[in-house]
């Protein structure tokens, strides 16, 4: 039997959350007409921003639905650095750090190599965690220059967590707005966004047990963007296009469902990591867990392997039957060595031999004990493969 330990990649859809989005299907009607099937719709779209707003902890009016994590990222820092830079020439500066997901270090990238971005890159402690102390020291010496922060509230990769609150605290002193990739971190974590001092906060369904092809960008009422796409002028003008209310509905059910359990997701979740942490590492040497002393994800386990290569275990637990990655599942299928691994000072042979375990509250403890079971011989043999 096939046991699927990625979670981080994306979580199986809850079968109420299911019914809910099947049923929200079967509603006819644009939110945006003026009709009764189209109010139908609008009201299921309004009542939905209000459940995921209340497991967010914002206020409605700053929910924009998305098509997901990475839109999310590029509306939020494209947007946040057009706006400041229309506003100040001057505010040409982004701040970020090489272990954040594609999704953000790309559009960052572009916005270096098309729109004359200037890019401060934050230097990673060995155990993933960024440099606090390098950042209050760029502030102070660029606030007039800085357009906005970008730093993920918990690493998708490794599972490390960013203290984001005493990042925008740092940032509230030149008044520099902060966006925060919380993808991997909603739903595992607690993250209210009204308490974080954060100006956007990126959030997808897939994530917490909801459909693919619907997330969010929390955007605080005191901020503005520069909207990346142009039309209706739906979703405060930030986001236009047919909202999708069948996908927000079943989001927002997802969501709430996600909050209400988390405490026992964290306690579940973290006495598997446990277990899993002491049969890895009483039973196979030159096994390294990757964020070492830094706070992380409960559900998250990440390790490099010494002697071998990411992709042949992976094709060796797959044909065993199992599900889990080397890193994030995002890169189109392409096998590449880990950025985040490189980014906390690591080699690349150590980058390209590194394994990520992720679970949730339907693994058990019988699946961890599987799971090691066929980890310690298909280490043995992708070590004797390369």
């Amino acid at each position: 039997m096939a046991i699927y330990l990625d979670y981080a990649a994306s979580v199986p859809i809850n079968a109420e959350v299911l019914a809910t989005f099947t049923e929200a299907l079967t509603v006819s009607g644009n939110a945006s007409s003026t009709h009764s099937f189209g109010q139908t719709s609008r009201m299921m779209l309004e009542e939905s921003r209000e459940q995921i707003a209340l497991a967010v902890g914002c206020d409605r009016s700053e929910v924009i639905f998305t098509s997901g994590g990475t839109e999310s990222d590029n509306l939020a820092i494209k947007g946040l650095f057009w706006q400041r830079r229309g506003e100040d020439s001057a505010r040409n500066v982004i701040v970020s750090a090489y272990t954040e997901h594609h999704g953000v270090i790309d559009p960052i990238e572009w916005l270096e190599t098309h729109e004359g971005a200037e890019v401060i890159w934050l230097p990673v402690l060995e155990n993933g965690q960024v440099d606090l102390k390098a950042l209050e020291n760029v502030l102070l010496d660029r606030a007039n220059e800085v357009a906005l922060v970008s730093l993920m509230w918990a690493n998708n990769e490794t599972g490390v967590i960013t203290d984001i609150q005493a990042v925008t605290a740092l940032a509230a002193k030149h008044k520099i707005p902060v966006h925060s990739d919380a993808v991997a971190a909603f739903g595992h974590m607690s993250t209210n966004f009204a308490d974080s001092g954060l100006a956007a906060m990126s959030i997808t369904a897939h994530k917490v047990a909801g459909p693919v092809g619907v997330g969010a960008l929390i955007l605080s009422r005191a901020s503005k963007v520069t909207s990346l796409i142009h039309g209706g002028g739906q979703e405060r003008s930030v986001r236009s296009g047919t909202m999708n209310a069948a996908g927000a509905k079943a989001f927002a059910h997802a969501a709430e469902l996600a909050v209400k359990n988390l405490d026992q997701h964290i306690r579940h979740t973290d006495s598997l990591l446990a277990k899993l942490r002491e049969s890895i590492e009483t039973s196979i040497a030159g096994a390294r867990f990757s964020r070492a002393d830094a706070p992380g994800l409960s559900m998250n386990a990440h390790y490099t392997f010494e002697g071998l290569k990411s992709d042949g275990l992976l094709f060796l637990l797959d044909q065993a039957g199992f599900a889990v990655s080397a890193g994030s599942a995002c890169q189109a299928g392409v096998a590449r060595a880990s950025h985040v691994l490189l980014a906390m000072g690591r080699s690349e042979d150590e980058a390209n031999a590194c394994l990520r375990i992720t679970f949730g509250l339907e693994t058990t403890a019988a699946d961890i004990d599987a799971f090691v079971q066929a980890l310690v011989p298909a280490v043995e043999s992708a070590r004797q493969a390369n």
